[in-house]
């Protein structure tokens, strides 16, 4: 299996340089990284994943001619192309568009390919493949990756992934069920084969993750991921979508628990488990395999993973955060809820100030040392946990409308042009909705540049030690 996730920011970049005053058909080039996934978590199948690295336009000497039909131009920068990936460890990729139809590969794209494929395959550097991708007029794209003369394979999937978010399938997502028919009147008939063909994860299946998972369920999400490693105790018991006494009686994990609620409701949802921490080396695949990720833990540690992992991948996070504080003499009732896109172009969670990294190490060192974690916390070197926090399940319930609205916004703009908004914030005491801004610190490796965006697989993963 073969997809291509091509970051919104280079998408936009694209057809602005792309865009030409007669209608005639322009060229650029891209290049790519890679996520080589070993075992899908739905089917257990490889797969590989490109992802958009950066935009690079053709340099105006090497053009030769151009029509609304036809392309060309000189090889010598495709070559500059190939040794630049070499150098980077990356996959070329020439990108052209077809400005008055839908995005497909022609016979003359075939025969102009295979000659390209010869100038790969005759070189002696590391590089062996190359990607093509079309865009169309009509906003769709198209790719593949040539790593043979004769056979270029062609990505099932295009998704554009950002604050925007859209799937190119090569073929309609089947199975569409006529339950999702209401929803279909509003946003229109391709409204429900793109949400099937997504693959969706949830980490944190608790008081903003249990709801959100049952609400994508029931939009009929075609993949469904769910990481935690908890399980049901009786104080879940009072916002746990689908969790019942018996559960928490015999501690059955919440991710066995939504599952079953799922599965039991008979919508076609196909679901896959994790049981265990985010930043576990063993749900790497499977959060590597998702288009989308909602963030629904209430740790920093997870938190800064998830933070990392936006950008590298270029797989948006959805980060969702609810305070609630009880009535006291000297202060109100204090009740908010957040939500929070991460992905390139945004400002990441700690440059925002919604993660503070000592307590993350503190969580860390609880999970992998406890008894040095104890140590540490009976000489107050380490803060040690507080009182629960309270929570009701209407609140938690409300943000994860939140977070899923987001979602609908990525995938059809009903709020307006622009996608997500980088963070919302909601105060329930108050009826008050405000859309938060923030600049990235200059220094951040994360959001400040696209230094990591869609840099997909490295060592050490995500550029984190230990």
């Amino acid at each position: 299996m073969l997809d291509l996730i091509m970051l919104d920011v280079h998408e936009t970049e694209l057809r602005a340089l792309l865009a030409t005053e007669d209608g005639a058909e322009a060229s650029a080039y891209v290049l790519l990284a890679t996520a080589d996934i070993a075992a899908d978590p739905w089917t257990g199948a490889a797969r590989r994943r490109l992802v958009t690295r950066a935009v690079l336009p053709v340099p105006e000497e090497d053009r030769i001619s151009a029509s609304p039909v036809h392309v060309t131009w000189s090889t010598r920068g495709f070559v500059r192309l190939l040794k630049q990936a070499e150098r980077d460890g990356l996959i070329p990729a020439i990108v052209h568009t077809h400005p008055g139809s839908t995005a497909f590969f022609s016979e003359q794209d075939d025969r102009n390919e295979r000659d390209l494929f010869q100038i790969v395959a005759n070189r002696s550097g590391d590089c062996r493949s190359f990607a093509s991708i079309v865009m169309g007029g009509d906003g769709s794209v198209v790719g593949r990756l040539w790593k043979a003369p004769d056979h270029a394979q062609r990505c099932e999937r295009v998704l554009v992934t950002g604050k925007r978010l859209a799937v190119h399938a090569s073929e309609e997502a089947g199975g569409i069920p006529d339950s999702l028919d209401r929803q279909a009147r509003l946003f229109g008939a391709s409204f429900n084969p793109a949400i099937r063909a997504l693959r969706v994860g949830i980490v944190g299946c608790g008081g903003t993750g249990s709801p959100t998972a049952m609400l994508l369920a029931r939009l009929g999400i075609g993949h469904l991921l769910l990481v935690d490693d908890d399980v049901v105790e009786v104080t879940n018991l009072n916002r746990v979508h689908g969790a019942r006494r018996s559960d928490a009686e015999a501690a059955v994990l919440k991710v066995d628990v939504l599952s079953r609620e799922i599965e039991a409701a008979g919508l076609g949802v196909a679901v896959a488990r994790f049981k265990g921490w985010v930043g576990d080396p063993g749900v790497r695949d499977a959060l590597r395999s998702c288009d989308l990720l909602f963030g629904c833990t209430d740790d920093h540690d997870g938190r800064l993973f998830l933070n990392r992992f936006a950008y590298f991948y270029g797989v948006p996070v959805i980060d969702m955060g609810l305070r609630v504080l009880p009535a006291a003499e000297d202060r109100p009732y204090e009740m908010g809820a957040r939500v929070t896109v991460l992905t390139p172009g945004t400002t990441c969670l700690l440059c925002r100030g919604l993660v503070d990294p000592r307590i993350a190490s503190e969580e860390a060192l609880r999970r992998t040392d406890p008894a040095e974690y104890e140590r540490r916390k009976a000489e107050a070197y380490v803060t040690g946990g507080g009182d629960p926090a309270p929570a009701v399940v209407t609140f938690t319930t409300e943000t994860a409308c939140m977070g899923v609205n987001e979602f609908l916004q990525a995938l059809t703009g009903f709020r307006g042009p622009g996608g997500m908004k980088d963070e919302r914030r909601r105060r329930f005491e108050t009826c008050e909705d405000r859309a938060n801004k923030a600049r990235p610190r200059p220094e951040c490796e994360v959001c400040a540049g696209p230094g990591v965006w869609g840099l997909a697989d490295v060592e050490p993963f995500l550029h984190r030690f230990g």
